[in-house]
Protein backbone atom coordinates (compact mmCIF):
# COMPACT_ATOMS: atom_id res chain seq x y z
CA UNK A 1 0.00 0.00 0.00
CA UNK A 2 1.87 3.43 -0.64
CA UNK A 3 0.44 6.24 1.92
CA UNK A 4 0.83 9.07 -0.72
CA UNK A 5 0.01 11.41 2.12
CA UNK A 6 4.52 11.27 3.16
CA UNK A 7 5.23 13.63 0.42
CA UNK A 8 8.20 15.18 2.61
CA UNK A 9 9.68 12.54 5.15
CA UNK A 10 10.52 13.40 7.99
CA UNK A 11 12.64 10.29 8.93
CA UNK A 12 14.77 9.87 11.94
CA UNK A 13 15.37 5.93 11.89
CA UNK A 14 15.17 3.75 9.22
CA UNK A 15 15.55 -0.66 9.81
CA UNK A 16 15.65 -2.67 6.71
CA UNK A 17 15.36 -5.99 8.49
CA UNK A 18 12.31 -5.35 10.88
CA UNK A 19 9.42 -7.86 9.21
CA UNK A 20 11.51 -9.23 6.26
CA UNK A 21 15.27 -9.59 5.62
CA UNK A 22 16.59 -7.63 3.34
CA UNK A 23 17.55 -9.30 -0.39
CA UNK A 24 21.02 -8.17 -1.74
CA UNK A 25 21.54 -8.92 -5.05
CA UNK A 26 24.60 -7.46 -7.80
CA UNK A 27 24.18 -3.35 -7.09
CA UNK A 28 20.84 -3.51 -6.05
CA UNK A 29 19.41 -3.79 -2.01
CA UNK A 30 15.31 -4.67 -1.86
CA UNK A 31 14.05 -4.41 1.45
CA UNK A 32 10.37 -5.38 1.47
CA UNK A 33 9.98 -5.79 5.44
CA UNK A 34 11.58 -2.31 6.19
CA UNK A 35 10.10 0.43 8.67
CA UNK A 36 10.78 4.23 9.44
CA UNK A 37 10.24 6.25 12.69
CA UNK A 38 8.56 9.64 11.68
CA UNK A 39 7.55 11.87 14.80
CA UNK A 40 8.10 9.16 17.20
CA UNK A 41 5.73 6.55 15.32
CA UNK A 42 6.94 3.44 13.25
CA UNK A 43 5.23 2.99 9.93
CA UNK A 44 5.92 0.55 7.37
CA UNK A 45 8.49 0.95 4.28
CA UNK A 46 9.24 -1.33 1.13
CA UNK A 47 12.53 0.31 -0.79
CA UNK A 48 14.45 -1.28 -3.88
CA UNK A 49 18.03 1.07 -4.56
CA UNK A 50 20.63 0.68 -7.02
CA UNK A 51 23.55 1.18 -5.38
CA UNK A 52 27.29 1.36 -6.47
CA UNK A 53 29.70 -2.19 -6.22
CA UNK A 54 30.12 -1.87 -2.19
CA UNK A 55 26.57 -0.89 -1.39
CA UNK A 56 27.59 2.26 0.48
CA UNK A 57 25.54 4.39 -1.79
CA UNK A 58 22.26 4.75 -3.26
CA UNK A 59 22.20 5.73 -7.60
CA UNK A 60 18.39 4.91 -7.55
CA UNK A 61 15.41 4.74 -4.87
CA UNK A 62 11.82 3.70 -5.24
CA UNK A 63 9.99 3.15 -1.87
CA UNK A 64 6.74 2.64 -1.05
CA UNK A 65 5.45 4.07 2.29
CA UNK A 66 2.94 1.67 4.45
CA UNK A 67 0.89 1.79 7.33
CA UNK A 68 1.88 2.88 11.06
CA UNK A 69 2.84 -0.11 12.56
CA UNK A 70 0.69 -1.12 15.73
CA UNK A 71 2.17 0.49 19.24
CA UNK A 72 1.13 -3.08 20.26
CA UNK A 73 3.72 -4.72 17.46
CA UNK A 74 6.51 -2.29 18.81
CA UNK A 75 8.36 -4.63 20.64
CA UNK A 76 7.76 -8.03 18.84
CA UNK A 77 9.92 -6.13 16.05
CA UNK A 78 12.69 -4.55 18.31
CA UNK A 79 11.26 -1.14 17.51
CA UNK A 80 10.95 1.30 20.12
CA UNK A 81 10.53 5.06 21.33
Amino acid sequence: MINREHKKLNVDKVIAYSFAEPIVGHNQIEAPGAVFRSKGEWYRLRYWCETGAKHLDAHKLRYEVGAAVPHGEWLKHNLYD
